[in-house]
C-alpha cells in the first residue's frame, strides 16, 4: 500500500511539474512589444540647447507649470549631476532588466489577454522611494536612481526596512505590485481578514506573472525574513485567532501587520525577530489554498469575497 501511495504522489508531482512547464511553453509564445527609453540617460547628457528637443519629444515628462528656468538649473545642480552619474555606474546595461520585463508583461498578457504592453521609461526622481515605480495610461516609469543598493550613501539616514529593497532586483517585484494594485480591487469590508486576503490576492498575481522569481522577492523579504515566517506561520496564525483579530474591524491591525515597518506588532518578546507585513504573508497562504482546492478563474477569484475565500481555502497553518 505504502509503495502504491508514494508511486501515486510521483505520478501527481510528475504531471504537476509537465502541466505547469506546458502553461509555461504557451506563455513564451506571447507576442509582447514594447521599448525601453533610458529618460536618465537623455536628461544626464541634456545641455541648456538641447533641452527644448528633449522637452518636445517627452513632453509629458516636462510639467508645463515649470518654466524652461527650472529644468536648466536642475540640469547644472551638482546633487542632480551625482545620481546622474550614480545611477549611469549602476546601470550601464538594462538589458538584463528588460529580459525580465518582457517575461513578465508575457505572463501578464497571458492570464489578461486584454493587457496593454506598456513603453518602459527609466527617470530619476532624487531618491522618492514612494514613487519608485508609477505606471500612467500606456507608460511604465521606473526610477533607477532608488535601486541603487541598500547600502549607497543616498539613503544613509532611512530606516533599515525600507532600504532592504532599494536594490536592482527589486525593480521587476515592484513592477508586479505596481500592476497587481491595477487588477485588484480594493476590499469593501473593513475586517482584516479582508485585507489580508487583498494583499494575499496580490501576492497571488505575483506567483503567476513572476514564477521565475523566489517567494522572498515576491513579498520583500530577505531569505531569512521568509523562512522565519514559514517556520513561525502557525504561531502567527494562533496569535491571529486568539486575539480574535480575523474578524476585527480595527484599522491598527493593518500598521501592526500589514504594513512596511521594522517588524511585525504581535507585542510579545518575538516581534524583534519577526518580518513585517506577517499579515500579507498570511493572506497569500489563505488565497493559494482557496486556488488549490477550487476550480475557479483569476478572474473570478479577484472577484471573490474574502469571506468565501477563506471559507472555501479550508486554511491550515504549515507546522
Amino acid at each position: 500500500m505504502i509503495k502504491k501511495l508514494l508511486l501515486f504522489f510521483t505520478v501527481l508531482a510528475l504531471f504537476s511539474c509537465e502541466n505547469k512547464s506546458e502553461t509555461e511553453k504557451e506563455i513564451e509564445k506571447v507576442e509582447v512589444d514594447f521599448d525601453v527609453i533610458r529618460f536618465d540617460e537623455k536628461f544626464a547628457e541634456a545641455s541648456t540647447e538641447s533641452l527644448p528637443g528633449l522637452k518636445a519629444e517627452y513632453p509629458y515628462l516636462f510639467p508645463e507649470q515649470f518654466g524652461d528656468e527650472v529644468w536648466e538649473e536642475k540640469l547644472s545642480d551638482t546633487i542632480q549631476q551625482e545620481i546622474n552619474d550614480e545611477v549611469a555606474s549602476a546601470f550601464p546595461d538594462f538589458s538584463p532588466v528588460e529580459d525580465e520585463l518582457h517575461r513578465f508583461f508575457q505572463h501578464i498578457k497571458y492570464y489578461f489577454p486584454a493587457f496593454e504592453t506598456p513603453d518602459v521609461i527609466t527617470i530619476t526622481s532624487e531618491v522618492d522611494y514612494k514613487n519608485k515605480v508609477v505606471i500612467a495610461e500606456d507608460k511604465l516609469f521606473i526610477a533607477l536612481d532608488t535601486y541603487l543598493g541598500e547600502e549607497h550613501h543616498f539613503y544613509i539616514g532611512l530606516q533599515e526596512y525600507l532600504k532592504k529593497n532599494f536594490r536592482k532586483s527589486q525593480i521587476l517585484p515592484d513592477v508586479a505590485q505596481a500592476y497587481a494594485e491595477k487588477y485588484v480591487p480594493r476590499p469593501q469590508s473593513r475586517t482584516f481578514l479582508a485585507h489580508m486576503i487583498y494583499y494575499g490576492k496580490m501576492l497571488y498575481l505575483k506567483d503567476l506573472w513572476i514564477p521565475f522569481r523566489s517567494d522572498a522577492d515576491k513579498i520583500g523579504y530577505a531569505q531569512e525574513e521568509l523562512e522565519w515566517a514559514e517556520s513561525n506561520e502557525e504561531q502567527i496564525w494562533r496569535q491571529f485567532v486568539d486575539n480574535e483579530y480575523i474578524f476585527d474591524t480595527d484599522s491598527e491591525l493593518y500598521t501592526r501587520f500589514l504594513y512596511p515597518a521594522p517588524f511585525s506588532k504581535f507585542y510579545l518578546a518575538l516581534d524583534n525577530e519577526s518580518p513585517d507585513r506577517l499579515g500579507q504573508y498570511i493572506g497569500w497562504q489563505i488565497v493559494r489554498k482557496y486556488m488549490d482546492r477550487n476550480e475557479v478563474s483569476v478572474e473570478e477569484m479577484l472577484k471573490t469575497d474574502a469571506e468565501t475565500i477563506f471559507n472555501k481555502a479550508n486554511y491550515k497553518p504549515r507546522k
